[in-house]
Order: structure tokens, then sequence, then C-alpha cells
């Protein structure tokens, strides 16, 4: 596959990963994925070809509850996306996770939502 643009070669380094990282029930896959707006998490079990818990910052239930600071384009959007995904999965009873950066570079937002579900209780 060539690189021509930021896309290609992010797809490259999120195929790469795949190889190492995947989500077990004991351990399941936390996926983010970000556009220029908005972010995505999702938390998978690759055994059984299932999401567990899901959260994005366009859902109307957490765009209730960020202000005018916090947006899903942000660093703040995504640290109270880390929190609510933490939230789901405590509430599901699973605490150890790994984590998928989806070949972006573990930097800005997708740190963001990492640390957040850390602090949260979730351990990875």
């Amino acid at each position: 596959m060539r690189i021509r643009t930021k896309g290609d070669r992010r797809r490259r380094i999120q195929r790469r990963q795949r190889k190492r990282i995947v989500g077990t029930s004991e351990r399941p896959r936390l996926a983010v994925f970000r556009s220029l707006a908005h972010i995505y998490v999702q938390v998978i079990d690759d055994l059984a070809g299932r999401t567990l818990a899901a959260a994005a910052s366009t859902e109307p239930s957490l765009k209730k509850t960020f202000s005018g600071a916090v947006r899903g384009g942000n660093r703040a959007g995504a640290e109270a996306i880390g929190q609510v995904i933490a939230g789901r999965l405590k509430e599901k009873g699973i605490t150890r996770i790994v984590f998928d950066r989806g070949g972006n570079l573990y930097h800005g937002r997708v740190r963001a939502v990492a640390d957040a579900a850390r602090k949260a209780g979730l351990e990875f």
C-alpha cells in the first residue's frame, strides 16, 4: 500500500497494530476513532465479535452535558468521553482493557481519552 494521504498512513499503522492488539472477554479492546469534530469510543470483544459498550460525542445525552468550552473536537470533550466509557464499563463489571489508538498518535485527544479512563478506574 502506497502512502499518499494521512488517512492511508493511519490505516497502515492501524493494520500493523491490530496484528498484536486483540480484545478478549477478560480484556476487551478499547478502540478510539477521532474525526475533526467528534470522538468515538467502543469496547470490543474480538473473539466473540461483539461491541460491549460505546460512547460518542454525537450522542444527544452527552451533548447536553457539554458546556461552551467542552465539545467533541477538543481535549475537554475527549476527557468527558473517557469518563463516560469508564463508567459504562464499570457498570458491566469490566475494569481491565487493551487500548487501541486506531493508528493515531498517542497524543492530544486520544491521550486525553486514555488518561480520563485511567483516572475513572480502568486498568491498561
